[in-house]
């Protein structure tokens, strides 16, 4: 068995609560098409605490929210809304341009928010990168169970069992819940695959996985994901991308001057606005935390 290539996480403290990042690295910008990875919580907010992003442009990507606890409130500048809860999928298609913010919900806020869950971005294929923007919600996603084992496949097929979610490139995403003793399969069909775990603990192919750490496994080797105690790992992957991808703040793009414009573009006000969250932004940095060009 070849070792999997373990990526550590970069931790952010925002203070309310704590993101850690894994892609994109020094080491890897991508796994399939996911070019970005964050792990956030598990966290209860104080009274008074919340998660507010405000309005934000990205381009040439998908980005994928999928919570274990809690609820976000998700608007968009093509004027879709929705509290993102767990068992939820919520897809934005960037494409050539879309704006949005993700925000606490009033009711939670009375309370002190609970936060735990996964943000990821996929790059857009060749061909496909300036596609319209769209947005969906997807609550119908199949569950496998299997020795001690459930699965909840988010994008793609897995196990014999495939999401209703869109795939623009190739991709596999589940969550994976593994009851003491409880093992399943990782296949090997997918042209790339990494496994994190993001709660209690887990072994792949005998290996122990380091908690919130990405787990990059061997392309064509199949593996079993096992665990004494009791454990929640994500598996994501997909397609390997023959074309480089450019990453700048919330950018992502095959082309560095498609970055350069779209940044461009934001400071000069040229994306539409967000319904119903149109007085806050997000500002232009002058160094972003996330990006492979400068």
């Amino acid at each position: 068995m070849t070792e999997p290539l373990l990526i550590a996480p970069v931790t952010h403290d925002l203070g309310a609560f704590q993101v850690r990042r894994v892609l994109p690295s020094p080491g890897r910008t991508m796994v399939g098409p996911f070019i970005f990875v964050d792990q956030f919580g598990p966290s209860q907010l104080q009274l008074g605490d919340a998660m507010d992003v405000r309005p934000h442009p990205h381009i040439n990507l998908a980005t994928v929210t999928w919570l274990f606890e809690g609820a976000i409130d998700h608007r968009d500048s093509i004027g879709s809304f929705a509290t993102i809860r767990p068992g939820q999928v919520n897809l934005m298609t960037a494409g050539r341009g879309i704006v949005h913010s993700e925000r606490s919900p009033a009711e939670d806020r009375a309370t002190g928010p609970k936060l735990y869950g996964m943000q990821t971005w996929l790059a857009l294929p060749d061909g496909q990168e300036e596609i319209d923007p769209a947005f969906e919600s997807r609550q119908d996603l199949p569950l496998v169970e299997d020795n001690c084992a459930t699965a909840r496949v988010i994008m793609g097929s897995l196990w014999g069992a495939t999401a209703p979610t869109t795939c623009h490139a190739e991709t596999i995403y589940a969550e994976i819940l593994l009851a003491p003793g409880g093992a399943i399969p990782i296949d090997a069909e997918a042209d790339e695959r990494a496994v994190m775990l993001v709660g209690g603990e887990a072994r792949i192919g005998g290996m122990d996985l380091p908690l919130y750490t990405l787990a990059v496994l061997a392309p064509g080797e199949a593996m079993t994901l096992t665990s004494e105690k009791g454990g929640r790992v994500m598996l994501l992957g997909g397609e390997a991308f023959a074309t480089r991808r450019h990453v700048w703040w919330n950018f992502v793009s095959s082309r560095r001057e498609r970055i350069e414009q779209a940044k461009a573009d934001w400071t000069e006000g040229r994306f539409s606005k967000v319904p119903g969250d149109e007085v806050e932004w997000i500002p232009i940095p002058e160094r972003p935390l996330t990006r492979s060009v400068e």
